[in-house]
């Protein structure tokens, strides 16, 4: 069975706690995020160490690794995006397909350890940008998503924060099944 493209909208993590992973945007602290996305993007070498990074689980979820690009990808695109709420008035997003992205960048045959080093550097530079959001106190500026779904600043992060914190959970259920 091959992996079904995720098309669910996940904004419902803004009212409620996640079921799978815990994770709750109400208790996110927003001087404080620019440390957990560091914090996040540390725990990922030692999960793409492990030897069995590149292995799927099951046909349909992906490998540590696969899922590790794509927390690569959205650092990086939440920090583009936090950008252009910025520097724009209330721009647009530019849709992103991540299950296109996953196939085209070849997700699948990543090296693990230079993942591990991109989401580092993701980390970094995503903090950085919320270290400027909360210098200038933009947690208010707007921005919508090409499917309409709009934000701030401050639900914009407490949604993107939901999405590396759901794939550490998925990246550890994925360990469990592996070595079982």
């Amino acid at each position: 069975m091959p992996i079904v493209p995720d098309h669910k909208n996940w904004t419902w993590v803004l009212e409620k706690p996640c079921p799978d992973c815990g994770f709750d945007s109400t208790t996110i602290e927003l001087d404080e995020v620019p440390e957990t996305i560091r914090s996040i993007a540390a725990q990922w070498p030692d999960l793409l160490a492990h030897p069995k990074a590149r292995l799927r689980p099951s046909d349909d979820q992906w490998s540590a690794v696969e899922y590790g690009c794509h927390v690569r990808d959205v650092i990086a695109l939440y920090d583009y995006r936090a950008n252009l709420m910025m520097t724009e008035d209330d721009p647009t997003f530019p849709n992103w397909d991540q299950d296109v992205t996953a196939v085209e960048q070849r997700y699948d045959l990543a090296d693990p350890s230079e993942t591990a080093r991109e989401i580092v550097e993701a980390g970094e530079l995503g903090a950085a940008r919320f270290v400027e959001v909360i210098r200038q106190n933009a947690w208010t500026r707007p921005g919508t998503r090409s499917d309409g779904a709009r934000f701030t600043l401050d639900t914009f992060v407490r949604y993107m924060l939901h999405d590396p914190i759901h794939h550490l959970w998925d990246v550890h259920q994925g360990y469990r099944l592996l070595d079982s």
